[in-house]
């Protein structure tokens, strides 16, 4: 085997260990390897040296220190290999790019499915259990059009709202990342069990957790930063005052993601916490524009499904006409005459669609004769 497969499966390994230490979570990961460096240096640091590591404790370098003997990580990968489950270290070039960026990032996913570049353009869909009909209908209608939109549906599987989010992008032909908060072998609810199977056929299911963790009340918040991570922005449907949903549009924020909420009757307490998100500033949303339109450039180009590269979210609601007119601007300035040539259209329908790609923030207008994209 060439060094560089050895090097990389060794790396894996100890990555995949040091995500079942006991103690460790992702804050904690994140410092020991700011420190030490690698997953392998981790444990190959004597205890002294792991005693320096802010927030280390006794407890922890002893465990640290007998997970080589402990920790059966052979076994764990036969497991995922058996069960057709990817194992993805953030060093992987299949790790996705948004979740990356925030501050806590799972040292490793469990994925049963596939991740592709089309998923950097995701959006998340979250809301109550105990969700109205009026709250499942606006799920179902916005998942569905950002699904058709080109977006990627990212939920939680869990009952009401992100069932409906799930289940709306799937009968819509699009692609949805279901996030678990247990082992992807312990499918939660369990009457979820063959919506999980179509979201593996057109997406993936993705956890932080060994596959046979049982679901857990604190593992739930932590899978939401990941439901949010993996997505540009995140659309709260219906939430109580006290729901994981607004865990969700925390996270967000914190995250510099995009929330949305969506309004509902005022005397319906499913309601109370997407009103109290809009009261501090969440963006309302009453229809799939509203959410392309609000979403900024990306931080990194991404393909979409049918193979074009996207730099704004709001192209993938673009006409042939505007499409053609997009591609023949360029980020540095470009003349009107240069569009016109480029794209083949008569002047007057260039300038009145430059018009249009201005209001939708895709290009701004440098001169009188010279545009550009953002």
């Amino acid at each position: 085997m060439a060094d560089g497969v050895e090097s990389t499966g060794d790396t894996l390994e100890a990555a995949v260990r040091l995500s079942l230490v006991p103690g460790v979570g992702p804050r904690t990961r994140k410092t020991l390897l700011e420190c030490l460096g690698s997953a392998e240096a981790v444990f190959d640091a004597a205890p002294s040296v792991l005693r320096q590591v802010p927030g280390v404790g006794p407890k922890l370098v002893r465990a640290i220190s007998d997970a080589r003997s402990n920790i059966d990580v052979a076994a764990e990968m036969e497991l995922c290999r058996e069960n057709d489950i990817a194992l993805i270290a953030d060093a992987d070039d299949r790790y996705p790019k948004l979740l990356g960026q925030i501050h806590d990032p799972p040292g490793i996913l469990y994925v049963k499915g596939e991740i592709i570049p089309a998923d950097g353009l995701a959006i998340a869909i979250v809301g109550t259990r105990h969700s109205t009909q009026y709250g499942l209908q606006q799920a179902e209608r916005l998942a569905a059009g950002l699904a058709r939109a080109g977006l990627t549906i990212v939920s939680g599987l869990a009952r009401g709202i992100d069932a409906a989010a799930h289940r709306s992008a799937l009968q819509a032909g699009g692609r949805t990342l279901a996030v678990l908060g247990s082992g992807l072998l312990n499918i939660y609810p369990p009457e979820h069990r063959e919506l999980s199977r179509q979201v593996i056929e057109h997406g993936a299911l993705i956890s932080e957790m060994s596959p046979h963790s049982p679901p857990a009340s604190g593992a739930f918040p932590q899978r939401n930063r990941i439901v949010t991570g993996l997505s540009m922005g995140v659309i709260v449907v219906e939430a109580a005052l006290r729901s994981g949903a607004l865990i969700s549009a925390e996270h967000a924020m914190q995250q510099g993601r995009e929330v949305f909420a969506v309004p509902g009757r005022v005397d319906s307490r499913a309601s109370h916490g997407c009103h109290r998100l809009l009261r501090e500033g969440a963006k309302l949303v009453e229809s799939v524009d509203d959410v392309l339109e609000e979403l900024g450039p990306l931080f990194a180009s991404t393909t979409s499904n049918d193979g074009r590269e996207v730099r704004h979210p709001a192209e993938l609601q673009l006409n042939d006409q505007e499409q053609a007119v997009l591609d023949a601007i360029q980020k540095e300035a470009t003349s009107i005459d240069q569009v016109v040539s480029v794209s083949g259209l008569p002047i007057h329908r260039v300038l009145s669609t430059i018009s249009v790609l201005e209001m939708r923030r895709l290009v701004r207008r440098i001169s009188g004769n010279q545009v550009s994209r953002y």
